[in-house]
């Protein structure tokens, strides 16, 4: 097992030495209630913190694994119509380097993806009105044709409103109509902070927490996974943080549809919002959030730490922190880079993380199975 004692970054200082001097103890057979979590968040006391959720993690997750996937993101289109403060990736309607990728360039991704060992790709893009639901149900429809199995994890929940709407279509009949076509599963992206508060000030143009949880329900109900998540350290308070984190256990009690949470702190180069709020989160901050969301999500059974924003070490970290896996090799990841992101890793570097760790490296598919024997 790895010495955490001294490699987080961050403003800590001392407060890393000490053990549970703020928390009651462990709660692995409790759930966690907002008064609990607003604490932790208050609390300077990181280890005692990260150990209780370890001994939760532990509890879901007995059998000493940790989980990745080879996959890959592939962004069809960066045109866009919100104007998110946050986002440096999208290109408004009709711009000089807007694009839309032609179904060619998307299967040699897939296939280069496959030659990897890969088993799925995120697809997802800008919320563009001129893409109905013909063009995704084609698109679907031939890449399930050529590519039958990968699992294809498609489009954000503001992308499904926007189809649902240019098509003259109800949430359910659009999601029912991408699941005959070939869509496997749904992100949690466009989630950021689950308060409208806040969602108006960082993407006032974009759904409503209300909207983001209809498609997310609506998927569950007509058997579609999704995943849920969680972008801090834009300018939010931690009351914003234990409403989203609430409003998902809620959701997950109602329906069971989510197979994780992935939390991630914004990227604030090349972005308007960085101007307002360029300091990013810290290692520490990460960590904190990511182990008070094991603790909170008692019933989301999947919790990931990111490599992407935070890099290899604190990942590791994170696998002390509640979270049970560590993302994607990802052969491509275009949107959180041009938002400042530049860490890289292979299967090796992700294996290699996860045995120092003191885990057993398993590779997953889409759905968090880890079935593969290697």
């Amino acid at each position: 097992m790895m010495d955490i004692s001294g490699t987080a970054h961050g403003q800590c200082g001392s407060n890393l030495l000490r053990h549970c001097s703020a928390l009651s103890g462990p709660r692995a057979e409790t759930m966690m209630t907002k008064d609990q979590a607003r604490e932790s968040f208050r609390s300077d006391d990181l280890i005692g913190l990260g150990m209780e959720a370890d001994a939760f993690r532990e509890k879901l997750h007995p059998h000493g694994i940790a989980s990745y996937i080879i996959d890959r993101n592939i962004n069809h289109t960066n045109e866009c119509t919100e104007y998110c403060s946050f986002c440096a990736f999208y290109r408004p309607m009709g711009h000089s380097e807007g694009y839309v990728l032609p179904f060619e360039t998307i299967a040699d991704k897939i296939q280069e993806t496959v030659d990897c060992g890969g088993t799925g790709v995120l697809m997802q893009g800008g919320v563009n009105p001129n893409l109905a639901i013909d063009y995704f149900e084609d698109l679907f429809s031939r890449l399930k044709q050529q590519f039958p199995e990968v699992q294809l994890h498609c489009l954000s929940a503001p992308e499904i409103l926007c189809i649902a709407e240019v098509s003259g279509l109800t949430i359910k009949d659009t999601l029912m109509r991408l699941q005959d076509s070939g869509m496997d599963s749904m992100p949690g992206a466009g989630a950021e902070i689950l308060d409208d508060e806040v969602r108006r000030r960082i993407a006032r143009l974009k759904c409503t927490t209300e909207d983001w949880i209809t498609v997310h329900r609506t998927a569950h109900q007509i058997g579609m996974n999704t995943t849920a998540t969680m972008m801090f350290g834009c300018g939010e308070t931690i009351e914003h943080r234990v409403a989203h984190l609430e409003t998902l256990r809620q959701l997950q009690d109602e329906t069971g549809g989510f197979t994780a949470f992935i939390p991630w702190p914004f990227q604030p180069d090349n972005t308007a919002l960085g101007k307002k709020v360029p300091e990013e989160a810290t290692a520490c901050e990460f960590l904190q959030t990511l182990a008070i969301s094991r603790l909170y999500l008692h019933n989301i059974l999947n919790v990931q730490t990111s490599w992407v924003t935070q890099g290899l070490k604190v990942c590791q970290l994170g696998l002390r922190f509640g979270g049970n896996d560590v993302g994607s090799v990802m052969l491509e990841e275009n949107v959180v880079r041009q938002a400042g992101a530049s860490h890289s890793a292979t299967e090796e570097d992700l294996r290699r993380m996860i045995r120092e760790a003191g885990f057993i490296p398993k590779q997953r598919d889409t759905l968090y199975r880890t079935y593969f024997l290697n």
